[in-house]
This record gives C-alpha cells, sequence and structure tokens, in this order.
C-alpha cells in the first residue's frame, strides 16, 4: 500500500500545482488593498462571504502586479449588484458608486468567443462515483464548476452516492478521483464515519486519512444553513486542496422553517440566493457541488393518469439552478435506478444499479 499521503491526497507543492493547472484563477480578497481599499472594508466583505477577488482573464495575464489585481478587483465589483453591496454594513452609496464607475471605466462588460470558453472547460475536473456504468451515464463523472442534484425518496441511495463521493474526491485524478479534500454539510444528521471508512476500504485507502481530509458541519436551520457557505467559501480560500462540497440534503430545513403557501414565496427567494451563492463557490474554487434533494407527492398526479405522482421539491427555483439532476428510484428488489432527469452535457439515459459483486456503488442500502 503506497503511503497514507500519496493515497488521500497529494503534497502540498503537487496540489498547488495542479490547481494552477485546473482551477480557475483568483486572489484572496485582502488584494484589494493595492487598489486602495482600506483594511476595514475588507474585514466587512469577508464578514458576508466574500473572500475572494474571482477573476476570467485570459491566459495572457499574469496575476502579477498592481495593475492586474485592480483589474481584478473591478471585475469582482461588477459581479456584484449595487443592492447587494449596499447590505453590507459600512459601505456608503457613494462608495458603492466610485467603485462601479472605476469598474466599468477600467473594465467594460464584453462577450467571448466559442474557443475561450472551450479553453476555460479544460479546467473542469470529473469525479468519478465508483461506478464505470455510472460514469459514462454522467458523461465521466461529477463535473466540477456545476451543480449536481440527485433528488429522489427514502432509502434510494442518496446519502451513500455523497459519503462514496467524498472518499473518492481524494483519490489522484489518475484514478477516477479530484486529488482534494471534501466538505460535507449534514442537515439530516446522516453522516456516518462508519460508512467512509467500509467505502475506503474498498477503494484501498485508510479510514483514518480519509476522514481527516472531510470538513464536516451540522447544520440547524436554514440561516444556519447559509452561514456555513460563508464559513466554507473563507475555508476554500485559505485551503485550496479542496474539489468537494455536499449538502445533504438542500431542502431539508426550508421544508421546516417555512410552511404553507403564505411563505412560499419568502423561501424560494432564499432559495434562490442559496444555490446562486453555491454557483459561484463551484465556479470560484473549480469544486463540484453535489447535494440531495427530497421529494412529495403531487396531489393532482393521480388525477392525470401520471405514472409517478412523485416530483422533487423546491420548485423551478432548484430545478433552474442544479446544473445536472439525477432521478434515482427504487426497482426491483434491492435495485436502484438512476435516470438523467436534466443536463446540459448528456442526454437524458437510465442506469439499473444491484448491489452485489460488481464494481457498483453500494447505493441500494441507501438511507
Amino acid at each position: 500500500m503506497a503511503e497514507l499521503q500519496d493515497q488521500v491526497v497529494a503534497d502540498e507543492d503537487n496540489a498547488l500545482e495542479e490547481e494552477f493547472e485546473v482551477s480557475p484563477d483568483f486572489m484572496e480578497v485582502e488584494k484589494l488593498q493595492d487598489a486602495g481599499i482600506n483594511n476595514a472594508d475588507i474585514q466587512k466583505l469577508k464578514s458576508n462571504g466574500i473572500t475572494t477577488v474571482r477573476v476570467c482573464i485570459e491566459k495572457s495575464l499574469v496575476f502579477l502586479g498592481p495593475i492586474t489585481m485592480i483589474y481584478n478587483d473591478m471585475q469582482a465589483v461588477q459581479m456584484t449588484t449595487a443592492r447587494n453591496l449596499a447590505k453590507i454594513k459600512g459601505l456608503s452609496e457613494v462608495k458603492i458608486e466610485k467603485m462601479k464607475d472605476a469598474a466599468g471605466k477600467l473594465l467594460p462588460c464584453t462577450f467571448i468567443t466559442g474557443t475561450e470558453v472551450e479553453s476555460r472547460r479544460k479546467s473542469v475536473v470529473r469525479i468519478s462515483t465508483g461506478c464505470k456504468e455510472f460514469d459514462t451515464l454522467l458523461g465521466g463523472g461529477v463535473q466540477t464548476m456545476s451543480i449536481t442534484e440527485a433528488f429522489g425518496e427514502f432509502r434510494t441511495g442518496k446519502t451513500q452516492l455523497s459519503h462514496t463521493l467524498c472518499v473518492l474526491a481524494q483519490l489522484p485524478t489518475s484514478m477516477g478521483g479530484g486529488n482534494g479534500k471534501a466538505a460535507f454539510i449534514d442537515t439530516e444528521g446522516t453522516f456516518r464515519p462508519d460508512r467512509i471508512k467500509a467505502i475506503a476500504a474498498r477503494f484501498g485507502v485508510d479510514g483514518e486519512a480519509a476522514l481527516d481530509n472531510i470538513a464536516i458541519a451540522r447544520a440547524h436551520n436554514s440561516e444556519h444553513q447559509m452561514e456555513l457557505l460563508n464559513h466554507l467559501a473563507a475555508r476554500l480560500c485559505e485551503e485550496r486542496q479542496y474539489r468537494l462540497v455536499v449538502i445533504d440534503s438542500i431542502m431539508a430545513l426550508f421544508r421546516t422553517d417555512y410552511s404553507g403557501r403564505g411563505e412560499l414565496a419568502d423561501r424560494q427567494q432564499k432559495l434562490n440566493q442559496m444555490m446562486a451563492k453555491l454557483m459561484r463557490i463551484a465556479e470560484e474554487f473549480n469544486v463540484a457541488v453535489f447535494i440531495t434533494n427530497q421529494m412529495c407527492a403531487d396531489p393532482g398526479g393521480g388525477l392525470t393518469f401520471v405514472a409517478d405522482p412523485k416530483k422533487p421539491i423546491g420548485g423551478h427555483v432548484l430545478a433552474h439552478a442544479s446544473t445536472t439532476r439525477l432521478y434515482l428510484r427504487k426497482g426491483r428488489g434491492e435495485t436502484r435506478v438512476c435516470k438523467i432527469y436534466d443536463s446540459p452535457d448528456v442526454p437524458v439515459d437510465t442506469l439499473g444499479i444491484t448491489r452485489g459483486r460488481s464494481r457498483s456503488p453500494r447505493v441500494a442500502s441507501g438511507m
């Protein structure tokens, strides 16, 4: 068995080298000081989850020197609306207007070619699910820089698939992994260290090392869940070795905190903000965001002769925000069926996963 460090995460130098090759360029928000922003305002940004200066520049630009730093800073200002900047305590309208004017002069909004988009997409990393057929269904695995949603009723394998991805994300890229760490936000109290050890043993990884490379947080309400995302953004900025973020599940606490049609609009607005933050995290840090979702019964489904009257919760907000949607359902016996419900990368297709001697992940015993 290889050394522990080689099994799970490469050494720091190799990790930083790979990050330069596959991760989008970004800087810490402290670099804003070079553009004339005082440290007090920077701390206000960090307390509101703005921890990086996101860049989307051509490879011919190096991120060294004050000119490029100012270039990056102004683009970050353009990404945030004035209304959201005004919500940060201590930023006046005059200060925000000056920042916006400077951003517009230094970095006018423009289009890029399809070739440039293709070049940027080469940085996407695909994390294996542990099953070759499943990976083929997903076009190579769970992609970084995107949100993958797996929804289904209870005991269809959502949580087990989440555990499996947390282990496989730590494997080298040559073995289908992400060569990084994983972050797990648990909203239902379903994270089990024993399952991590069992999955790690199957792939020849030390169980204790696998657990050490997973950051777990227990969310207790929807507001706490949003706060954890802010803390996570700061953690990802400080430790650039993360490749996977898991939320199991995304809607559980929203169903508890908001009830009835009277609070539906507020719930959907908060959900939309959370999904936008997740997408920004995925793109800035080149991580794969994997979320699970629950289902509900459609009262009118039986009247329209629909074969499956159940539907995922979260409505159109969650449906549009998720890049790839997976529908997990129970088949015959211990068989679980996964269907590509929606994806911009792969066509709609279905795969049956059975527990047994195959190399398929044991999603049949899911929670």
